[in-house]
């Protein structure tokens, strides 16, 4: 994944050196962005992947506003120190062997709108930066084959959650940016990063968590031409 958006941006830069350094004359009213994307939660050692859709308007050349929906999903395994000590309490009432971890299945859905400044003054690459915030709802769910393999264990552990299965709904804040190589008017390539912080499960988690998700995919304009 490095790899890839280190050869995307070489294209961007390289693409910028050959072409004139003129300011963009034509830039659509409407954008529509669709994408892979890498989502990584590194404190809880969580790797999740799907895809990323975001909806612009662009106001003016320099600021636009738009909403963004991601969908993305993983799976790991928790261990006592990821857990608050309501968690790890919950694992003493079960008299848990040391080492004992609890392999999940995870799905999650971010919701993003706000505004974007948008960097123009290349005639092939559009540079910009945004805030992050949203909201972000999770769905975790303890694996079936561990229910199987724990027994009276696992089934306990279900009856102490109060299910196998749980949600939770909270916000989100952060920063991202990105670049877009502009090959015509109506489509491009756009790649972004963005960093996020949020607290989800706390009732079960030790404290917040960080993210950053990457995309890259093509985007669509159109619309009238807002600089004329």
């Amino acid at each position: 994944m490095r790899r890839l958006l280190f050869c995307v941006l070489a294209l961007f830069l390289l693409s910028s050196a050959l072409t004139c350094f003129s300011q963009q004359t034509d830039v659509r009213q409407f954008v529509v962005f669709g994408a892979y994307t890498y989502l990584n939660t590194r404190s809880l050692n969580l790797i999740q992947r799907g895809f990323d859709g975001d909806l612009g308007y662009n106001y003016r050349s320099w600021l636009s506003f738009g909403f963004d929906f991601g969908y993305y999903t993983g799976h790991n395994t928790i261990f006592a120190n990821d857990l608050s000590p309501t968690g790890q309490e919950l694992l003493h009432v079960l008299g848990a062997p040391p080492g004992f971890g609890v392999p999940f299945n995870i799905s999650t859905q971010t919701y993003e709108a706000g505004p974007q400044l948008n960097y123009r003054h290349l005639k092939k690459v559009t540079f910009f930066v945004r805030p992050a915030l949203g909201a972000l709802h999770a769905n975790a769910k303890v694996k079936s084959a561990f229910l199987a393999e724990t027994g009276p264990l696992g089934v306990e552990l279900c009856t102490l959650l109060n299910g196998c299965s749980k949600n939770d709904l909270v916000p989100f804040y952060g920063f991202g940016g990105g670049i877009s190589w502009e090959i015509t008017p109506h489509f491009g390539i756009r790649a972004t990063s963005d960093f996020a912080h949020y607290n989800f499960f706390s009732a079960l988690l030790n404290g917040g968590r960080n993210t950053v998700r990457v995309s890259i995919g093509p985007k669509f304009s159109f619309g009238k031409n807002i600089v004329k």
